[in-house]
């Protein structure tokens, strides 16, 4: 197999470099993580190799086939859900496609022999087996069987992207380049891939915030960092390891140079109009010797999360459900659903995509009535809320900055405090006065989390509140839950952050609601001897 070949690539906007002159190799049977905070570069180089996007200078080299994690869900909305993954395979397609056509067509000696000559492509592509291939990708991905021959246009968005996913993964292609896989996945889903690329042979370079998804696929980090692409080898927990060694080993080498230049400079101070001037002499030129290099900025930053809990202390019964009822249509989503939330509970909300988990959260959030049910605040309850989608509490179509978003939501709210807090969750200096309708969805994220930093609770409820951050902020955010003295609703499917948050588990299953009281962890052990 071929490898990926990067050749002098380099890209810059305006004046900003991300990364520049990096020639690099991505070897078949290497499963590389590429990592960087938000704006680093990972998903522009992605599309420099996949050809969306022209580099500044440089050129790429790929394998024949290269499978691709298309985002375009709109572009295949007419097309069948299985037509759509074969797609994954265009030569294969394009054959098929033409064989479909050409037996419309009045049989000639020459369609017959056109005819001849496609299906031995369609033969070396495989495609007699195709359908089945795809169906095995499908149903590894939780598409339900039902929907194969429908419309992709017919089935919910979450559903579709899986489908793209499965049309990269198609045909055994050389190389696989996926931007956020796991992004509409459940977590069961999540781990087939990870048994589906483990098994894989070729060159695989994948995008991820899901830190345990990186640590369990890939061999190799590929860094965005310091302008360039460093690789290092393992996952990316030993990235950060020999990352965080090598900056400290030259930081420790630039100040015991700088310490052994002042020595110097103090010696030529002294003695520079005396009698030992060959000995100066010699000092000057050990001097111009150590001038230490200045060392690259990371454009690693670390945001600083910390919920400060409201200063009255709630009562013990913090939150009550009492037969809660939600249907869509004719689909029962939540029925005759009853518990309560107790002070200091770390509740873990986990389950496959369509169960109702944000159904849940929002009834509870009051973003939501229940058909039938009640919704009941403990005592001195105050509650702060993140939304998966963004947009239910962000009017992307306002004029304000985000500066002037956060005081609207927040009056009482000092300037400096409003700052300080927009500084902790990385906008600084001119970045507090972006218009929150040019935020990328990780700086409205960050910007949601402010606000709830800002804002007085003891009941914080947060939907996939990861999707949009970055592997710093996902853990700053663990960190920032893990900290907090009060009670916690935690929707995701990122299990580092459920383990390091939740002490409590809620597990939708196909067979109903299930409560656990455990770690994530335990609550799979326990699952694993049922």
């Amino acid at each position: 197999m071929k490898s990926i070949a990067l050749d002098k690539i380099s890209k810059s906007f305006g004046t900003k470099v991300l990364f520049d002159d990096v020639t690099i190799a991505f070897n078949p049977g290497n499963r590389y993580g590429l990592t960087g905070p938000n704006g680093a570069g990972k998903s522009t180089l992605l599309k420099i190799m996949m050809g969306f996007e022209p580099a500044s200078s440089g050129t790429v080299s790929l394998p024949d086939r290269v499978g691709i994690l298309s985002q375009n869900i709109e572009q295949f909305r007419d097309c069948t859900v299985m037509d759509t993954v074969i797609m994954g395979n265009s030569k294969l397609w394009d054959a098929m496609t033409e064989r479909d056509r050409l037996y419309e067509e009045e049989m000639t000696d020459e369609v017959g022999m056109r005819l001849g000559e496609i299906e031995e492509v369609i033969a070396h592509e495989d495609g007699y087996s195709a359908e089945s291939n795809a169906e095995l990708l499908l149903h590894g991905m939780g598409i339900p069987e039902e929907h194969y021959e429908e419309k992709m246009g017919a089935i919910p968005s979450d559903l579709q992207f899986r489908v793209l996913l499965c049309q990269a993964l198609f045909g055994e292609p050389d190389a696989l380049l996926l931007d956020e896989p796991t992004n509409h996945l459940d977590l069961e889903s999540i781990g087939w891939l990870e048994e589906f690329l483990h098994n894989y042979k070729g060159t695989l370079i994948v995008i991820s915030h899901d830190r345990h998804f990186l640590n369990a696929v890939t061999t190799h980090i590929a860094d965005i960092d310091y302008d360039t692409i460093i690789i290092y080898p393992g996952n990316y927990d030993e990235m950060v390891v020999q990352k965080t060694a090598v900056r400290d080993q030259a930081s420790r080498e630039a100040k015991s140079k700088e310490k052994k230049i002042a020595q110097l400079r103090e010696f030529i101070a002294r003695f520079g109009a005396g009698s030992r001037a060959s000995q100066v002499q010699s000092r000057k030129k050990e001097m111009a010797k150590l001038q230490p290099q200045e060392l690259k900025a990371s454009n690693i930053q670390r945001p600083y999360i910390r919920f400060i809990p409201h200063e009255k202390p709630p009562g013990k019964i913090l939150l009550k459900a009492e037969r809660l009822y939600k249907a869509y249509d004719a689909d029962n989503v939540i029925q005759n659903f009853s518990f309560e939330i107790q002070r200091g509970d770390k509740i873990g909300v986990i389950g496959a995509n369509g169960l109702g988990k944000s159904t849940l959260v929002k009834m509870l959030a009051n973003h939501l009535a229940p058909d039938q049910g009640t919704v009941e605040f403990g005592h001195e309850a105050k509650l702060a809320y993140f939304p998966q989608d963004h947009h239910d509490v962000i009017d992307k179509n306002t004029d304000l900055t985000s500066f002037d978003w956060l005081k609207a939501h927040q009056p009482n709210a000092y300037d400096q405090d409003v700052r300080g807090v927009m500084g902790k969750l990385l906008f600084s200096g001119d970045d507090a006065f972006k218009k929150v309708a040019t935020l990328s969805g990780g700086e409205t994220a960050r910007l949601l989390l402010a606000e709830m930093m800002l804002l007085d609770h003891n009941l914080l409820i947060l939907d996939e509140p990861n999707n949009h951050l970055d592997l710093e902020a996902v853990s700053a955010l663990g960190w920032g839950l893990n900290e907090y003295k009060e009670t916690v609703i935690l929707v995701t499917h990122d299990r580092d952050l459920i383990e390091t948050v939740a002490k409590k588990i809620i597990a939708f299953t196909p067979n109903g609601i299930e409560f656990f009281e455990g770690t994530y962890s335990e609550f799979l052990e326990k699952k694993a001897h049922v």
